[in-house]
C-alpha cells in the first residue's frame, strides 16, 4: 500500500496547520487516494517521523513524501533528505520517495494568476 506523508514546516498557530489538514482531507475524498498523513518539519505534531510511523502502522509499504513548500531551500534539500534516511533505516523494508516541493509547478501560476483576480474583485467591492 502507498501512503502520501504530507509535509509542512508547522507553526504554533494551529490555524496555520489547518491548512495542511484541509489539503490531507481533501486527498482523501478522492476515490483514488491512497492513505494520507500529515506531518510538520517542526513546531507542531506529528513530526515528519511520528507520521511516517503512522503510515507504516496502517500498512503502507511505500510512501511519497511530499512536502507542502513553495521553494527548495534548506528544509527541503536538507532536512528532509534526512528524514527520509532516517525514516528508511528505521523502516527498512518501506520504500521512501521525496517529492519535489510545490513552487515551480505550471499549476501554481493559474493560482497565482487567480489570487490576482480574487484581490483585484475584492478591491472593487470595497
Amino acid at each position: 500500500m502507498q501512503a502520501i506523508l504530507l509535509i509542512a514546516h508547522g507553526s504554533r498557530r494551529a490555524e496555520a496547520n489547518a491548512d495542511l489538514e484541509h489539503v490531507a482531507s481533501a486527498l482523501r475524498q478522492r476515490a483514488d487516494a491512497p492513505f494520507v498523513q500529515c506531518s510538520y518539519l517542526e513546531l507542531a505534531s506529528p513530526t515528519i517521523e511520528e507520521g511516517g510511523a503512522a503510515c507504516v502502522e496502517q500498512g503502507a509499504t511505500e510512501m511519497v513524501m511530499l512536502p507542502y513548500f513553495l521553494s527548495p531551500g534548506i528544509h527541503v534539500r536538507e532536512d528532509l533528505i534526512t528524514a527520509r534516511a532516517a525514516l528508511s533505516e528505521r523502516f527498512p523494508r518501506v520504500v521512501f520517495r521525496l517529492a519535489e516541493p510545490l513552487g515551480r509547478h505550471p499549476m501554481l501560476l493559474t493560482i497565482v494568476e487567480e489570487r490576482i483576480r480574487e484581490a483585484n474583485a475584492n478591491e472593487a467591492k470595497s
